[in-house]
């Protein structure tokens, strides 16, 4: 039995990342609601200025819509899913489907994710799954693809044609443990990594020289989590609130005296300043950026940048209708 087009073909995230360019990728959240709308709107703003999108899966342990309906809306408009998959919702049984599932229907690319506990969301007392941990999921996948077989043992006909992703935190303690971690997710296949928010870029550059010194930046693909901050109370909360948030003083006193419009027009500057940074240190491949309920901050931090438009390589994804 001869296999798909559609499940051979490398994703377009991959292809840019194999022929040297540094990419570009941007969070796109579910609403939380059934209109499907607010998925094209967002994906209309992103088209054309990111070479993915992530669509996450119940962010911050809310009900929102679920990434394999929101990546598959994503896709017919014209922009690249990147598929959040977290372990606290679904067993082995169910992971593995929806990866088949994800890849039967064009999907290409996995981000794999422990995930935020219920107790953080709006559903404190739901049962957590967790039959999995992220860097088990990885390696689930990745033997799913490579050699087609599910975790029991079972070969698959067609094995799904996914480039497989994990995050990681760089300045979560013990600060030397996030390399070993790193590690790890390699090993077990991870293809591609997204980090965590920047804003101490000086932990971010030891971070990566520890990296770069165990050779793991040529191992895999490491995009730099970066992104705007809308205004002195969103950045007084994510400093306060966000779990594994690293937000330093100095960076909440610029934004004091500044008005709102210009707390506006600083969080885009910041994001840019941060991100030329980033993009200077050895090993990083590229930026994801998360814009929170902002989507239409991302235009602007990759033009500034001079990251738009970006690289057509290869087959595209389909065009919207």
């Amino acid at each position: 039995m001869s296999h798909s087009p559609e499940l051979k073909t490398e994703s377009h995230l991959e292809r840019v990342l194999k022929a040297g360019h540094f990419v570009v990728t941007a969070e796109l959240g579910p609403p939380r609601s059934a209109d499907p709308e607010v998925i094209r709107r967002k994906a209309g703003i992103l088209r054309g200025y990111v070479d993915a999108a992530n669509l996450t899966d119940g962010q911050g342990a809310v009900v929102r819509m679920g990434p394999l309906a929101s990546s598959y809306l994503t896709l017919q408009c014209g922009v690249e899913p990147v598929m959040q998959m977290g372990c606290r919702d679904r067993n082995r049984i169910a992971q593995q489907a929806d990866v088949l599932g994800a890849a039967a229907l064009g999907i290409r690319n996995i981000l794999c994710i422990t995930g935020d506990h219920p107790r953080f969301g709006t559903h404190p007392h739901a049962k957590p799954v967790f039959d999995m941990d992220s860097i088990h999921l990885v390696r689930v996948i990745r033997n799913m693809r490579d050699h087609g077989v599910l975790l029991s043992g079972e070969p698959l006909k067609v094995p799904p044609r996914v480039f497989i992703g994990a995050v990681e935190n760089p300045f979560a303690e013990p600060f030397e443990f996030r390399v070993v971690r790193l590690a790890k997710k390699i090993a077990a296949g991870a293809e591609f990594i997204q980090t965590q928010l920047i804003f101490n870029v000086e932990k971010f550059r030891r971070w990566m020289r520890l990296v770069v010194d165990a050779g793991l930046h040529e191992k895999v693909y490491i995009l730099a989590g970066v992104g705007p901050i809308r205004s002195l109370r969103v950045a007084e909360y994510m400093a306060k609130e966000v779990a594994g948030m690293e937000i330093p003083e100095s960076v909440i006193e610029r934004f004091r005296p500044l008005s709102k419009e210009d707390q506006e027009k600083f969080g885009i500057d910041l994001a840019c300043e941060i991100a030329q940074q980033v993009r200077e240190i050895e090993g990083v491949a590229g930026l994801h950026i998360m814009a929170v309920s902002w989507p239409a901050a991302v235009p602007k931090v990759a033009s500034n940048l001079g990251l738009y438009p970006r690289p057509a390589i290869g087959e595209p994804v389909p065009a919207a209708a």
